[in-house]
């Protein structure tokens, strides 16, 4: 089963890049979550959506929201993406992929004929009560980090 609007979204526990453990409870009552979902760190696309959440991290942080990232990456890889760039939020490390698939977005894709399994870029608000209140599946980057601004704005 995947998770969709007006699902309670999973409580979970992954490493994130500062070392710790994060799980889905450490925000809820507190802060509303941007939980995005990307293939892979270091990769264009992957580089830029995460630049535009980095440039609007203060105004997410004006609405109580916290942004996490997800993708199948190592740990190491993480820190390494966020040295480089300077991103001020989680990345965290879902590397037997079971958010992934819990929140359906561990997708078969293809690229250049090949067929593999990987993250389809996808985002979720979830609000302080833990509730999914917004999806973005299949996201195309340009704009988006400014669309799910806009909604924090307007609806929570």
């Amino acid at each position: 089963m995947t998770i969709t609007v007006g699902d309670k979204a999973p409580d979970f526990r992954l490493q994130a890049s500062n070392g710790e453990e994060v799980s889905l409870t450490d925000f809820i009552g507190e802060k509303h979550i941007v939980l995005y979902f990307y293939p892979r760190d270091m990769t264009p696309g992957c580089t830029t959506q995460a630049c535009d959440f980095r440039d609007y991290h203060k105004d997410f942080s004006e609405l109580d929201a916290v942004i996490l990232g997800v993708s199948a990456d190592p740990l190491e890889k993480h820190e390494k993406f966020i040295d480089k760039h300077g991103l001020p939020f989680l990345l965290l490390v879902d590397d037997n992929h079971v958010l992934s698939e819990k929140f359906g977005v561990w997708k078969l894709k293809k690229m250049f004929g090949k067929e593999f399994m990987g993250i389809e870029r996808s985002t979720f608000i979830i609000n302080k009560e833990g509730v999914v209140v917004k999806e973005w599946r299949k996201v195309k980057v340009a704009g988006h980090v400014e669309e799910v601004l806009q909604f924090i704005k307007e609806e929570l």
